[in-house]
């Protein structure tokens, strides 16, 4: 397998639903654009993105929404792609068509008790059902990988909750560590740097809310009161 000397993942820009969360339950998520902010945000990133690339190809994945491939767009790349491929499995987390405020609201609610790994949204996914397809995505990157001819770099055009559990899946954290991790922000890069060993570095770790190691289990949680 020639696996790629970097692995770049970025989430996409400000959205017009970071800025006003109500626009969920008018406008279908993949169709919610960038806001002017989230434009700017992803120019910036596109400039330090293009200064670690130095002149190599990157092959790009992008998800299907709008705000991923508006984010790709303002990144600038130029013709450093090689390949941009759409990829359904890189999408955001499915919470619900069309969002009614007040129920979301509510399921928010019990998601922060009962877990955001397993909770499922009613009409959505859990992040366990985004970690299997996650799964499946990578499964896809070794194929594309065993090519002789794959660029030297791969990029992942993506959302927060989805680059966390890449991150999850790859490195095999567990879900109680995952739990204590915050999402990237709008335009963040995050960079896998394949090693000497043959292995892939975080350059940068995801911000915890609550301290709790890479090995914690279930055993280690807080108890629950019942």
């Amino acid at each position: 397998m020639s696996a790629p000397a970097r692995i770049f993942m970025i989430r996409h820009g400000q959205s017009a639903a970071n800025a006003d969360t109500s626009i969920y339950n008018r406008v279908p998520d993949y169709r919610i654009p960038l806001t002017e902010r989230g434009i700017e945000e992803a120019r910036v990133a596109g400039a330090e993105l293009r200064r670690k690339l130095d002149g190599e190809p990157v092959c790009v994945y992008v998800s299907p929404y709008l705000r991923a491939y508006q984010t790709l767009e303002a990144l600038d790349l130029g013709n450093l792609t090689e390949r941009v491929i759409e990829e359904p499995r890189l999408r955001e987390q499915d919470w619900a068509n069309f969002q009614i405020a007040g129920d979301i609201g509510d399921q928010k609610e019990l998601r922060n008790l009962y877990g955001h790994f397993f909770y499922r949204f009613r009409e959505g996914e859990s992040g366990s059902d985004v970690y299997d397809r996650i799964s499946s995505f990578m499964e896809t990157l070794y194929r594309h990988w065993e090519k002789p001819d794959y660029a030297p770099n791969t990029l992942l055009v993506t959302h927060g909750l989805t680059m966390r559990l890449f991150c999850m899946r790859w490195f095999h954290w567990s879900v109680e560590y995952f739990e204590s991790l915050n999402n990237p922000g709008n335009a963040e890069l995050r960079t896998l740097v394949l090693n000497e060993q043959g292995k892939y570095d975080l350059d940068m770790p995801f911000s915890q809310w609550v301290q709790r190691g890479m090995d914690a289990t279930v055993l280690n949680a807080p108890p629950m009161r019942f």
